[in-house]
């Protein structure tokens, strides 16, 4: 069924709406600071020297210049053979079992990628891994896709007491642009005393003065949406993007690699596209040697496509895509990826925890910020999600793993967005 009959069906069934406290889907007058937002992204990217963009329409990723990444055990011959087709290359460094080769120049990156993962060069031997550095962005703003920026918004209402406990006992990982300094003595209610706060998980949030980065707050806000979702629950955050909202897979290593032992669930807002759609080797590698019953959440993207993207597709993660809640019911996210690869879907619109400051976009009045924000995207429905988890753990005395295997267990709402979550 097309994406485009499911909407209207969806319409015209009235699925009764999600929990309260959700905002609706951006009205049509925001489309100018939406569109104002993604070419402020698409010049970030620009003026970024350490990002390169692949831009054949459908095949688009984002890399890091001048580096390959070679499986360990397959360095050896890519040198070789890179040295035999004239290439300069030095050895800068190992994560998640795979080598950093480093060009000496400017170099085509995907082509010799596309070279080297072709059989006919390698007569009677194994293809080697390799592939380009790939960059991993927050969602939502990448790669053209709908996206649009957070919008300021009233505080919340205090944590109702009745679900106090709920997620008590567990702690989520949250690997994003970090958390507020300031995030737990200006949330006190929702996000005082619920983790740790240390100077390398600290959200950097501003290019200069008081102007927000275009992602500065992402981490802050996905921490309130997983505590809203379970208000008992710890999270530890980590930082693997910049404010802009700009990381790459080996920030994103060090990041998972970082979080506390004690972590059960952990939710990455965060992703990317990858060049022929090839699961991304470090994350592979490194998620498949994660803690036992360590369940790993990941944003489906906001790419509006079936495109799979990187981590969430991996088969161990649980992707989610988002849907909207409009006056007939609840709908497709038309800003949401979607696909067989997608395991869940709850609502994106979200109101949270923000940060101070100011959001400059070209040719738009200047966005004011105090403490709380609406924003849209599959960053939010994955934190939902990830909370949802933590408060099936406490509730039913379930680990990460059997929660995960009860949330799933239930009917799938479309097979392209999974079950639904509430």
């Amino acid at each position: 069924m097309s994406r485009r009959r499911l909407l209207a069906l969806s319409v015209l069934a009235g699925t009764a709406p999600l929990s309260a406290g959700l905002r609706a889907a951006p009205a049509a007058a925001d489309k100018d600071d939406d569109s104002a937002y993604q070419r402020a992204f698409q010049q970030a990217v620009a003026d970024n020297r350490d990002v390169r963009r692949y831009d054949v329409p459908g095949r688009e990723f984002l890399y890091r210049p001048r580096q390959l990444l070679v499986a360990n055990a397959d360095v050896q011959r890519v040198t070789a053979r890179l040295v035999s087709l004239g290439h300069k290359v030095t050895r800068a460094g190992e994560f998640a079992g795979v080598t950093r080769l480093r060009f000496d120049r400017e170099t085509d990156v995907p082509s010799l990628v596309s070279k080297l993962r072709d059989p006919r060069q390698w007569p009677n031997q194994p293809v080697p891994g390799v592939q380009p550095h790939h960059v991993m962005v927050g969602y939502g703003n990448i790669m053209g896709n709908p996206g649009g920026p957070p919008q300021a918004a009233a505080a919340l209402p205090d944590p109702d007491p009745a679900h106090a406990g709920e997620g008590a006992g567990v702690t989520v990982g949250i690997c994003d642009t970090g958390v507020w300094r300031l995030a737990a003595s200006r949330h006190p209610q929702w996000l005082g005393g619920s983790y740790l706060p240390q100077a390398d998980d600290e959200d950097p949030l501003y290019l200069h003065t008081d102007v927000l980065g275009l992602q500065g707050g992402h981490g802050t806000f996905v921490a309130g949406v997983v505590r809203q979702a379970a208000p008992g629950v710890r999270f530890d955050p980590e930082q693997a993007l910049d404010p802009t909202g700009i990381g790459d897979e080996e920030m994103l290593v060090a990041a998972l690699t970082g979080l506390a032992p004690e972590v059960s669930v952990v939710n990455l807002s965060l992703g990317g596209v990858t060049q022929d759609d090839a699961p991304p080797l470090p994350l592979v590698n490194l998620l498949a040697g994660r803690p036992q019953g360590r369940v790993v959440v990941a944003a489906a993207g906001n790419t509006g496509t079936s495109r799979p993207t990187w981590p969430a597709a991996l088969p161990d993660v649980l992707a989610v895509a988002a849907v909207s809640r409009g006056s007939a019911g609840i709908v497709p996210a038309s800003y949401s990826a979607f696909g067989s690869w997608v395991n869940a879907c709850t609502v994106g619109e979200r109101t949270s925890t923000y940060v101070d400051g100011r959001l400059l976009l070209p040719g738009r009045p200047a966005r004011l910020f105090s403490g709380f924000a609406d924003w849209a995207g599959t960053s939010f429905a994955a934190a939902h999600v990830s909370g949802r988890l933590a408060a099936l753990m406490s509730a039913g005395g379930l680990d990460a793993e059997q929660a995960r295997q009860v949330m799933l267990g239930n009917p799938q709402w479309h097979p392209d967005y999974g079950v639904l979550v509430d």
